[in-house]
């Protein structure tokens, strides 16, 4: 999902309108125009074209050093993780593919939608591409989390049943499912519309239609239910680590590097987690707020701080909100390739302190892991 423009292109969306409505934007005033060049049509296309590059440039790197851990022999116990953290990356790749040319155009047209998709159905796909690439990753965070869950409190049970084939099945079943109910507006269960300052769609809150609260209820739901299944296997996993580690009596090299590659899945999914919730959970709160109060976007415009201010000051929230989530797709990668690469290694010794590992098998274990960090395998 790609950043949402910044507040100048006011000059541009006075209200809302219809995607179909492709005459209101035509008819504004040279005056206004002019002033919309003045805020930085050539300056501000860089905003959105960094973080584009950013973002792919990190998930292509992520998903090469993905690639290479997977296909190494000693990364058989990782195989399901890094499945999920794989197509979490093609994911976040996919999305800003999809959508980033988009808002390069609208900023390259003066943040004129009008002048990108007159006919309205560019507006629907980029609202699906906002729907399914802001849910997918959401839900993939919770499978991470649901087989790390696995993997530490049931292990006999997961090395027996949790295979590669029963990864990628629910790895295409969250696709498959997300990308149904992203397609649910274009039946008409919902609705996808331009959204203020008239220069992104998204899903609509009018309030006037029930079918768009529903769809727009049930997404920030989801969203937030997925939110709640990470944080809580994630809990549940590291009070079965700090168990482990505290009960261990088994100081065998192989109990060491089970230590080490658990541990470093952790650190990854703490990360991305972390990455989630901050990213997300501001949207889907601020969404649900919006439909319990009765009010949408529909009448944000540069007028309304004078007759509305609270709703204008939603409106403000909405559109901060919504540039926070779309920092997800870029933190995702490299959260996860700076945790592997250059913070690992302390992460690590600090968890180790605080969960009270036996002291005979502490130095050692810092050893082998400073020294494999150091090798290429080390992305492994």
């Amino acid at each position: 999902m790609e950043r949402a423009p910044d507040p100048c292109s006011n000059y541009t969306s006075g209200s809302m309108w219809d995607p179909n409505m492709s005459n209101v934007l035509r008819e504004r005033s040279r005056g206004n125009l002019t002033g919309a060049e003045e805020c930085g049509g050539s300056v501000s296309v860089a905003f959105p074209l960094s973080m584009m590059i950013t973002g792919l440039v990190g998930n292509a790197l992520a998903m090469s050093l993905i690639y290479k851990s997977y296909r190494k022999k000693e990364s058989k116990r990782k195989q399901s993780f890094l499945l999920c953290i794989g197509s979490l990356a093609l994911t976040d790749f996919t999305g800003q593919l999809l959508t980033s040319p988009i808002v390069i155009s609208v900023y390259l047209a003066n943040r004129q939608w009008s002048r990108v998709d007159s006919s309205g159905h560019l507006c629907t796909f980029f609202g699906l591409c906002m729907a399914m690439f802001g849910l997918c990753p959401l839900f993939i965070g919770s499978a991470m989390a649901i087989e790390r869950t696995l993997a530490i409190r049931s292990p006999h049970w997961y090395s027996s049943n949790m295979r590669t084939k029963a990864t990628i099945t629910v790895l295409l079943s969250i696709w498959g499912a997300v990308l149904s109910f992203a397609l649910m507006p274009v039946v008409g269960l919902g609705q996808y519309s331009i959204q203020w300052p008239g220069t992104w769609c998204f899903i609509s809150t009018d309030h006037k239609t029930p079918r768009n609260i529903v769809f727009a209820a049930t997404f920030a739901c989801l969203g937030l239910l997925s939110l709640a299944t990470t944080f809580t296997c994630n809990l549940a996993t590291i009070k079965a680590l700090v168990s482990r580690c505290k009960n261990r009596t088994s100081s065998s090299q192989l109990s060491k590097q089970w230590e080490r590659i658990t541990m470093e899945t952790m650190i990854q999914l703490m990360g991305i987690m972390c990455v989630l919730i901050v990213c997300w959970s501001p949207l889907l709160v601020l969404m649900l707020k919006m439909i319990f109060n009765h009010t949408s976007l529909d009448r944000c415009g540069p007028t309304l701080a004078a007759k509305d201010p609270e709703l204008q000051k939603d409106c403000n929230s909405f559109l901060t909100a919504v540039r926070l989530a779309s920092l997800n797709q870029i933190l995702d990668p490299w959260v996860y390739l700076l945790l592997r690469q250059i913070l690992l290694r302390k992460f690590c010794q600090v968890a180790n302190a605080v969960s009270n590992c036996s002291n005979d098998g502490h130095k050692e274990q810092v050893i082998i892991l400073t020294t494999e960090t150091r090798k290429p395998e080390g992305f492994a």
